[in-house]
């Protein structure tokens, strides 16, 4: 009954016209950055991150998470259209559905893309509706070794499944952890690391950084590799998939919503992890599975599911626990910590109508999602031809406009400018800045974590591996690092006996 009075709370406050326009203009820009190779969720949230200082937390929060969850709609367009995903959780559906568009079929990929990603959407929130307050009981028996314990585990989980080398990942995550340590300590009130630099003594600050190595980065890479774009001509006709395409897809939209709401609860899975798996496992279990890479319309409808049910689930470790999922949820947790607000399991009763309110929002803009994807799909593929040369001076220009509109101070923008620098050479040199973000917004938290636990044990490290939820999650991130390279030493070791 309390979850139903305050999903009903939820409702009033999502429902005020204030919120419903920030739902719909989330959603909206979010449908747009799906569309645009080279965006992306993370940084169109960095970017217009700026835009919400002068807004209620709960407005702000609403727009943001419509930017993230209306990205993973909108990205499914240029996969199935042109062949370039728009954000890296659409790279799978490339495979199906841009075959399902040159066999005269993009009209219904694009269906059975809306249609199961509201599904999938749908469940995720219901799912969280539920779940979330669960979780968050459950976390408020956890002291500072637990939750230093669990973000290890979230560091750790993330390096764990980046695409390159665990190493790379791993410094990157430490250099994320030493940029965390600039400014003021939270406990001595002493400033370290800031070289008598005045622009330093209130730490380094996470949005430009994040707009530098999400953002600038991408242009920069972007305009070095120059993007192909096949855009198909042929009219968009049927968007609403027949019988026998809603047959083969329902079961497949069915798993992908589970999975994907499974692997988004994660720390370091969400939306991509979960559309690789759905893919491989609809191939697994398809009686066809040479149609795969062919056309087959399991191949768009799974994946698609699983990422926006992904993106849904993602919500739940931020809101509950104040531990972000992946690099997006970083960028948000760090947008709540700017307007005053401490996710964990204490927001639900200091900050209900956020909680609450923004739940609900995601019913609402999973409606509005659906309602607007399908008659947009045409002036998506307008957008889709704006060259480059004019839409990338336009991002870098916004990049720098939303950099110094944080404090009007010229010196984020030099941050900015300089960490799109780093971060295009991060991508040269395959380093990721993902593992850099999460570290940067968990570091202060960790550390203050880290020292009120010997603050509690006088100085006595035991503490962290005499508490089960403590021990527990410290043995997780030892296994998650240990497995990897015992996994690459049996390769090895096989490779030198064939």
């Amino acid at each position: 009954m309390d979850i139903l009075q305050s999903v009903i709370y939820g409702f009033q406050v999502a429902c005020q016209p204030i919120n419903l326009m920030y739902c719909f203009l989330g959603v909206l820009t979010g449908t747009l950055v799906g569309v645009l190779p080279g965006l992306g969720p993370a940084a169109a949230i960095a970017l217009l991150l700026p835009t919400t200082f002068k807004v209620t937390p709960v407005s702000a929060t609403i727009m943001l998470a419509g930017i993230y969850y209306g990205a993973m709609y909108g990205g499914s367009t240029t996969s199935i259209l042109v062949n370039i995903p728009g954000e890296a959780a659409s790279v799978v559906t490339c495979l199906d559905g841009y075959q399902m568009a040159r066999k005269g079929r993009a009209g219904p990929a694009l269906g059975i893309a809306a249609f199961g990603s509201f599904i999938a959407g749908t469940f995720a929130v219901i799912a969280l509706t539920f779940v979330g307050p669960l979780i968050s009981n459950l976390a408020l028996a956890f002291g500072p070794p637990e939750y230093f314990a669990l973000m290890v585990v979230g560091i750790t989980v993330l390096t764990y499944l980046s695409s390159g080398s665990m190493i790379k990942a791993l410094t990157m995550a430490g250099v994320g952890l030493i940029l965390s340590g600039v400014g003021m300590d939270t406990i001595s009130g002493q400033y370290r690391f800031t070289f008598n630099i005045q622009s330093l003594l209130d730490g380094v600050g996470v949005v430009p950084v994040a707009m530098g190595l999400f953002g600038i980065s991408e242009v920069l890479l972007n305009l070095e590799t120059g993007i192909r774009r096949d855009i198909l001509t042929t009219k968009v006709k049927n968007l609403f998939p027949s019988l026998k395409d809603w047959g083969e897809s329902i079961w497949a939209i069915g798993r992908g919503s589970i999975l994907g709401f499974f692997l988004g609860i994660l720390p370091g899975g969400g939306a991509v992890i979960a559309s690789f798996s759905s893919y491989a496992i609809e191939k697994k279990v398809s009686k066809h599975p040479e149609e795969f890479g062919k056309g087959a319309i399991q191949g768009v409808a799974g994946p698609e599911a699983a990422n926006n049910a992904g993106a849904g689930a993602s919500f739940i470790p931020l809101l509950t626990l104040g531990i972000p999922a992946n690099p997006v949820m970083a960028i948000l947790l760090g947008a709540l910590m700017i307007h005053g607000l401490q996710p964990g399991p204490l927001l639900m009763e200091s900050a209900p109508e956020l909680f609450w309110g923004t739940i609900v929002s995601m019913y609402i803009g999973n409606g509005m999602l659906l309602v607007l994807n399908l008659p947009l799909i045409p002036i998506w593929v307008k957008v889709l031809k704006i060259p480059y040369y004019l839409l990338y001076p336009l991002i870098l220009l916004f990049c720098m406009i939303g950099a110094y509109s944080l404090e009007n101070n010229v010196a984020d923008v030099t941050m900015m400018l300089i960490f799109g620098i780093l971060g295009f050479l991060m991508k040269k040199f395959g380093y990721e800045g993902a593992p850099l973000i999460l570290a940067m917004v968990l570091g202060q938290k960790l550390e203050t974590a880290f020292r009120r636990s010997l603050i509690m044990s006088h100085g006595d490290f035991s503490i962290f591996v005499t508490r089960p939820i403590s021990l527990g999650f410290l043995v997780t991130a030892v296994l998650l690092l240990i497995v990897p390279i015992i996994t690459q030493r049996k390769r090895l070791s096989t490779l030198k006996e064939g």
